[in-house]
C-alpha cells in the first residue's frame, strides 16, 4: 500500500514539475501573436494585447492591455519566459521590459524576407524550429504559385493600382512597404511606388492625373466602395470607377500585418488585379 502511495505522490510532482516546466509567453503585437499560433504554441501563449485579434484563440487568452501601453504588473504577474513585441510605437514598452531583466524578442520586419527571417528566429526560441521552417516552406510555395502565374502575363497587361490606407488625410503605400511588395510580386503596378516614404500622404490629384484601372481600400466603411469614391470630385473619370474596379473586401491584416497571412493577402490582391486569369 505505502509503495502504491510513494509511486502516486512521484507522478503527481513529476507532472506538477513537467506542467510548472512548459515555457510561457506573451505577444505584445498581433503579429508576433499570428506567428506563436501559427507555429503550434497554443498552450504555451499566456498573455496577448488587446489588439491580437486572430486566431480566435486569441480572444480566449489573458489581456494584457493595448498596444502601446500595456500593463507592466499584469505582464510581471504572468511570469512569461519570452515576450514578443515590434518596434517603433512599442519602444519605451520594449525599454521598460529589459530593464526588468525580462526576455524580449522586437520583430520589426520590412519586407517578406525578413519575415522568414522573424518566424525562423521565433521558432529558434520557443523550441519550434522546424514547424518554423514548414511555415516559412508553405508560405513560400504560395507566393510561387502567385508568381509563377504573374510570369505569363505580358508586361504591357499589367494593371496599375492605387491602394487606399486611409481617406483622410489621403494616405496610401510605396516603395518599402509590404503592401508595394504584395503589389509587386501580384503583377501589379503601384502608382505611388516611387515615393520616398513606406505610407505617406497622397493628394486626390494625382490619383485622377496617374488614373489607376484599380483602386484597393485597405480599411472597411459601411458604404460600398464604389459610391465612397464616386463622390469625390474628378475620381469618377478614372478607370478603376468608371469599370467598377474599387475593392474594400480584403482584410485589411492580410495585408498591412507582417505575418504569416500576408500569403493570402497576395492571393486576394492577385484575384482582384486579374479575375479568372
Amino acid at each position: 500500500m505505502k509503495k502504491v502511495i510513494f509511486i502516486s505522490v512521484f507522478v503527481f510532482l513529476f507532472l506538477g514539475y513537467v506542467a510548472a516546466a512548459e515555457p510561457r509567453y506573451i505577444s505584445l503585437a498581433p503579429s508576433t501573436t499570428e506567428i506563436l499560433f501559427a507555429l503550434g504554441l497554443d498552450n504555451e501563449i499566456v498573455g496577448v494585447s488587446t489588439y491580437c485579434n486572430y486566431p480566435e484563440q486569441a480572444e480566449n487568452k489573458t489581456k494584457i492591455g493595448n498596444f502601446s501601453s500595456p500593463s507592466i504588473e499584469r505582464i510581471i504577474s504572468l511570469k512569461p519566459d519570452y515576450i514578443f513585441c515590434t518596434g517603433l510605437e512599442q519602444a519605451p514598452v520594449i525599454a521598460q521590459l529589459r530593464q526588468l531583466s525580462l526576455n524580449v524578442y522586437v520583430a520589426d520586419p520590412v519586407s517578406i524576407e525578413e519575415l522568414f527571417k522573424t518566424i525562423g528566429e521565433i521558432g529558434k526560441i520557443t523550441h519550434k524550429a522546424k514547424e518554423a521552417s514548414l511555415l516559412i516552406e508553405k508560405m513560400k510555395n504560395e507566393i510561387e504559385e502567385v508568381v509563377s502565374r504573374v510570369k505569363l502575363i505580358p508586361q504591357q497587361e499589367r494593371v496599375k493600382v492605387f491602394v487606399e490606407i486611409w481617406h483622410e488625410p489621403l494616405m496610401t503605400a510605396a516603395k518599402g512597404s509590404f503592401v508595394d511588395e504584395l503589389i509587386t510580386l501580384a503583377g501589379g503596378i503601384n502608382i505611388a511606388h516611387d515615393l520616398t516614404r513606406p505610407y505617406c500622404n497622397f493628394s486626390a490629384e494625382k490619383v485622377i492625373n496617374l488614373n489607376p484601372q484599380c483602386i484597393v481600400l485597405a480599411y472597411m466603411d459601411k458604404e460600398a466602395p464604389l459610391k465612397l469614391i464616386q463622390q469625390r470630385f474628378g475620381w469618377d473619370k478614372i478607370d478603376a470607377v468608371r469599370n467598377r474596379r474599387v475593392f474594400n473586401d480584403i482584410d485589411p491584416d492580410t495585408l498591412l500585418r507582417p505575418g504569416p497571412r500576408i500569403t493570402k493577402g497576395l492571393v486576394e490582391i492577385y484575384k482582384r488585379l486579374y479575375p479568372g486569369r
